[in-house]
């Protein structure tokens, strides 16, 4: 049995539109959130350590970031929940103590993980050797040829520590609880590092980023004889808003549509009127020295 979970300081309150705002605590933050069917509701959110009977929450999660690609993903939470001294799941919360929590209580209830998994030289877990493939083979199918040889070089430098970001939660939780995840996660990693283990010592971070991309968005541009024209960029629809703040930071990047991989509904749902959407994965590849500063920008964007 996995221990007790630590309860981690990032309460979140998501409120319903019929209570009178009140000032928040130095714990509590206050949201307002929309379902799909357009209904506000109320929920309490907490961040803690994964412990076992998060499994098929942390699973579940990761499919909808990784769909069809050929990754053990129960290894892979597994190894999440190995190292459960970095990292948070987001859960509800409840009134009961911890020392009363009993394990079946927290089936299937995961909204949310933040995370880093190592993937550099000499994996000792088939699901990190099946992640460095498919970093390798999409850069080589999607990356220009100069961003293909810096994360090929990343990924084989001996020297270089590289850090997978995990950045999953469901559709419609605001973009403001990454804050306080992400801090702790810096937090955890400093701890690790303290604690002499390298392999958290971190040189670059890849993060793996949700999108959605339309054509209808219509720009004007004037040409050479100052005459406009019309013509379509798409529009872009962040699942998770604060990784395009990750995106303006990225040292390279590359991304390709995974439309034929049959999104999971745990992105979105598309009515007949709107605009089709496709789905997108962006890369990511940035310096770990930026983390903080790319933290605080999101912080101050999403308040």
């Amino acid at each position: 049995m996995a221990a007790p979970a630590k309860k981690r300081e990032i309460r979140q309150k998501l409120r319903d539109d019929e209570e009178d705002r009140v000032s928040s605590s130095s714990e509590d933050e206050e949201y307002e959130v929309t379902d799909e069917q357009g209904m506000e509701l109320q929920l309490d959110f907490e961040g803690r350590n994964p412990q076992d009977s998060d499994f098929h929450g942390i699973k579940t999660l990761l499919q909808q970031l990784f769909l069809k690609a050929h990754i053990d993903l129960g290894g892979l939470t597994d190894l999440i929940i190995a190292q459960n001294f970095v990292g948070s799941v987001v859960k509800q919360s409840d009134e009961i103590d911890d020392e009363s929590d009993d394990d079946d209580n927290d089936v299937n209830d995961v909204f949310g993980i933040t995370t880093v998994i190592n993937v550099s030289n000499k994996p000792n877990a088939p699901c990190v050797q099946q992640l460095r493939d498919l970093l390798k083979q999409l850069a080589d199918e999607h990356a220009t040829d100069a961003v293909n040889t810096m994360i090929k070089n990343v990924l084989e430098n001996d020297t270089v520590q590289l850090g997978l970001l995990i950045n999953e939660r469901f559709v419609n939780i605001p973009a403001k609880i990454s804050v306080p995840l992400f801090e702790n996660l810096i937090s955890e990693v400093k701890r690790a590092i303290n604690r002499n283990m390298i392999c958290f010592n971190f040189s670059y971070y890849i993060l793996i980023c949700k999108l959605y991309k339309s054509g209808d968005k219509k720009i004007e541009k004037k040409s050479k004889n100052k005459n406009k024209n019309t013509v379509s960029e798409p529009s872009i629809l962040w699942s998770n808003p604060e990784e395009e703040i990750f995106a303006e930071k990225a040292t390279v990047s590359f991304e390709f549509s995974v439309e034929e991989e049959a999104d999971s509904g745990l992105s979105g749902k598309w009515t007949e009127t709107d605009t089709e959407m496709i789905p997108y994965r962006r890369v990511l590849l940035f310096e770990a020295s930026k983390l903080q500063s790319i933290i605080d920008k999101i912080q101050n964007q999403f308040p």
